[in-house]
């Protein structure tokens, strides 16, 4: 074999084990991607089933219901146009509270509860997470919109 031969067989070699390299990262990456749907978007049916994903929005006031024997705590995540009911078992942050901005990570159980494994609260009066500021104008926006259209109807 001629040099030349040689050092293209070594760069081909060394080309296929780049790719089969950045092809396990990759993979390895998309099993820890989670990405974030709004309550429309749930109920519009965009999220997952079958894998973990993030809901954000506002804890609805008079929705926080704690039980009496263990963790378990129950909630509403609204936008303020569409309301996904969440069942959480741990110890919520301090921040957490009704009406206050909110993240939590997990599935979607059987008749519709979103089973949190994490629960993030927003830090203080002045911040929100950009995906849940998003989420919440577009629902108001959508809201809004609907309300004007139901006025200007003639009666």
């Amino acid at each position: 074999m001629k040099a030349r031969q040689k050092r293209a067989l070594f760069l081909l070699g060394g080309l296929a084990v780049l790719g089969i390299a950045i092809a396990l990262v990759l993979t390895a990456m998309q099993g820890n991607l989670s990405y974030f749907f709004s309550p429309s978007e749930i109920a519009a049916g965009k999220a997952p089933l079958d894998r973990s994903f993030r809901v954000g929005g506002l804890v609805e006031t008079g929705s926080l219901k704690r039980s009496g024997s263990d963790l378990t705590v129950t909630f509403v995540v609204t936008d303020e146009k569409h309301r996904v009911p969440v069942e959480y078992t741990g110890i919520l942050p301090d921040l957490f509270k009704e009406g206050q901005g909110m993240i939590a990570t997990g599935r979607m159980g059987a008749g519709g509860i979103f089973q949190a494994e994490e629960v993030l609260a927003k830090h203080d009066e002045e911040y929100m997470p950009p995906e849940v500021a998003a989420a919440l104008e577009k629902g108001h926006q959508e809201g809004s919109a609907k309300m004007r259209d139901a006025t200007s109807k003639p009666l």
